[in-house]
């Protein structure tokens, strides 16, 4: 017998597929004569042969081109897709009525059918904030709603027919091989409460309604600060090893996410500024990537006893050296260059090339020679065709060099024109541009300056150094004083900035031309649970690291992979599990990170309808590291870590099979310190292939 809840969604899709069959949506009307109608009145206008009624033609004329916008937009306007007309249902009670009403793409209200846009409908909130059985009062279009939910469902529909129901009740799937043609699968709920298995396993098309983000283990309330714990007490003897060797110099630290890279390096300042207080000053850099790790930094090392060290993010730090060595050249910068521009000027044949051109061409120590040696490396054809041949870049092509070349032309054409005065020109330099001429500084003129004196600084760390390019870091190996103190930690397989010219460690560190080139290899990962690193070392592939296994300290529930049909239906899922673990665990700390701005900004807003509580979108890696859920891109997170991890739209578009995927994907599962979520709105992403099948 089927279920009456499979019957209610049959009947209801029945009569909404049978409408929308009998009444098809008119195409607009054509805009044809309203723009005769334009025409004939700008001709009015111009001619002022009804100048008396000038007024009067001009009302006309905007009236007209209103018509015209109202009917362009009309035309733009989402329309029903009449194969999944809908996701969501609701049955409410208002005044002893009871109505439905369906959430999907677009609106269409006909003959007793009421479809509204999820995304901007007002009466679509009650689908979002509100659950089964719930009663609501809400204002919705300048009058106050008052009513109770009777049901709440989510529905799969594909190709007209209904293939699954998500229901408080149950959910209900086709199932051909049934007696009803259905069948019920029973809920189990996802939460951290007590080990393996108490989890909703990974599943294809399910959503999984009752499915929460986990209480803490113990039954209490997380940290307030979401920055690093008391860390000082957790180190290992590996990483106290590295931490207290004797002497400065090179040490080069790699792990996978969350052994304690950054650990070692903020530590190792510590250690060594017992012995030199030297260290603990301005001559003391530390190098990150991102404005996000170097606030995590900033906070981090006082608690340490050591408040005086510079914390820069390389573009911070490079483009005020340059400011001050060249103050001559544009302050503003472009981003609007090609990548194959942005990947030579980084890439170490151009070190090459600008060696080469200071070496051969003779001219004074000054910055305005330093500016003629990178500008004229920046145009020859023949002497970059050469390097890039010589140093193995096959990958470069003659026509990428020639584009490379044209482009530079064109820039330093409207920077010359700007020198001269043309107040015409806006000329620019681009961030790649600083790194090249701090270098040209260093080659033509020697040493950088900090005022009268040399640049030298005692102790370097360049954390993140996987996205580095080599130059840049050429750049700061030549700022050290004779102790030549440099920390490098990275991972090669969290390296997620195209065109930086890391390749490998022992390529790397041969550009540099560190002594000895040994890396240390921290082995475990404290961070994430044993199940979220498996995850990770799928989905890397051919790319993961053989000397970083994927050991881990503490096992976890299993990684939760949810599918949705609709954008609409994924963000209601996740508005339910979101508020509840709020409710549960008001100290979590979560990230939802997404492949795009576009994408985090679509969250964000049906997060908000959805009456999420404490939820930022973070942008410029502005994150307050304090409870609640931050919605932000992938590339943000570099370095963080979340008490829960949910990655969004990790759909085969946005994540196809290549290297920067799997890289992407693997930075986005190791920011989760407990528990990860990865979902997509449509077909998912071949990267999650392994993973799903591993997980049934």
């Amino acid at each position: 017998m089927t279920h009456s809840i499979v019957s209610e969604e049959l009947d209801l899709l029945g009569r909404v597929n049978r409408i929308l069959a009998e009444s098809p949506e008119a195409p607009p009307p054509s805009e044809a004569p309203i723009i005769e109608e334009l025409r004939r009145l700008r001709e009015l206008l111009i001619s002022r042969q009804e100048s008396k009624d000038a007024v009067s033609l001009n009302e006309q004329w905007h009236r007209q081109n209103s018509l015209l916008e109202q009917l362009r937009t009309s035309r733009s306007a989402p329309k029903v897709d009449t194969r999944s007309p809908y996701f969501g249902h609701l049955q409410l009670r208002e005044n002893g009525q009871i109505r439905d009403l369906c959430l999907g793409r677009a609106t269409c209200i006909r003959r007793g059918v009421r479809i509204v846009d999820w995304r901007n409908a007002p009466v679509s909130r009650l689908f979002y904030r509100y659950a089964q059985g719930e009663e609501y009062e809400e204002e919705i279009a300048g009058r106050v709603r008052v009513g109770e939910v009777v049901s709440r469902r989510t529905v799969t529909i594909r190709e007209t027919l209904l293939e699954r129901i998500d229901a408080p009740e149950g959910t209900f799937t086709m199932a051909p091989e049934a007696l009803s043609g259905w069948k019920r699968i029973e809920r189990e709920t996802a939460r951290l409460a007590g080990g393996e298995g108490s989890a909703l396993r990974a599943h294809r098309p399910k959503a999984g309604d009752s499915a929460e983000l986990g209480l803490d283990g113990a039954g209490g309330r997380r940290r307030a600060d979401k920055r690093l714990p008391e860390i000082t007490g957790l180190i290992d003897p590996e990483q106290f090893s590295l931490i207290t060797r004797p002497k400065p110099g090179f040490l080069t630290i790699r792990g996978a996410a969350g052994s304690g890279k950054t650990t070692v390096a903020l530590h190792r300042i510590a250690y060594l500024a017992y012995d030199d207080p030297e260290i603990d000053s301005k001559r003391t850099l530390f190098v990150v990537f991102s404005p996000g790790l170097r606030n995590y930094v900033s906070h981090v090392l006082p608690a340490l006893g050591v408040g005086a060290v510079a914390i820069r993010t390389w573009h911070e730090w490079a483009h005020q050296q340059r400011l001050r060595h060249f103050p001559a050249l544009p302050k503003s910068q472009r981003h609007d260059a090609p990548s194959v521009v942005q990947r030579l000027k980084l890439a170490p044949a151009l070190s090459v090339a600008l060696a080469e051109q200071v070496a051969r061409v003779e001219g004074p120590a000054t910055a305005e020679q330093a500016v003629d040696d990178w500008a004229s490396v920046l145009v020859q054809t023949e002497l970059l065709e050469r390097v890039f041949e010589e140093r193995g870049a096959g990958d470069i092509s003659r026509d990428a060099i020639a584009s490379f070349v044209a482009w530079n032309r064109q820039r330093l054409d409207e920077l010359f024109a700007w020198q001269l005065g043309d107040s015409e020109t806006d000329a620019a330099l681009e961030p790649e541009d600083d790194a090249l001429l701090l270098r040209a500084w260093q080659l033509r003129v020697g040493p950088l300056r900090a005022g009268k004196r040399v640049l030298r600084h005692r102790h370097v760390v360049v954390d993140e150094v996987q996205d580095f390019a080599p130059l840049e870091v050429q750049v700061l190996l030549d700022t050290l004083d004779e102790s030549r103190s440099l920390t490098l930690s990275g991972d090669a397989q969290q390296h997620i900035v195209p065109g930086s010219g890391f390749t490998s460690w022992s390529g790397f560190l041969r550009e540099l031309g560190v002594p000895g080139g040994e890396v240390e290899t921290l082995r475990v990962s404290y961070r994430s649970s044993q199940e979220i690193m498996d995850f990770s070392a799928r989905v890397l592939g051919d790319l993961r690291d053989p000397e970083l296994p994927t050991q881990a300290t503490r096992s976890g529930p299993p990684v939760e992979f949810f599918r949705f049909t609709e954008l609409g239906a994924c963000v209601s899922f996740l508005s339910d599990a979101l508020r509840r673990l709020s409710d549960q665990e008001p100290m979590a700390s979560v990230a939802l990170l997404t492949p795009s701005p576009e994408v985090s900004d679509e969250y964000f807003e049906g997060l908000t309808d959805g009456d999420v509580p404490r939820l930022r979108r973070v942008e410029n890696q502005e994150f307050g590291f304090i409870p609640g859920i931050e919605i932000t891109e992938i590339e943000q997170v570099k370095g963080l870590e979340f008490d829960y991890v949910i990655v969004v739209d990790a759909s085969a578009g946005q994540f196809p099979d290549s290297p920067l995927s799997r890289r992407r994907l693997n930075v986005a599962a190791t920011r989760a310190v407990h528990q990860l979520w990865v979902s997509c709105v449509g077909t998912p992403s071949p990267l999650l292939e392994a993973f799903r099948g591993a997980s049934e």
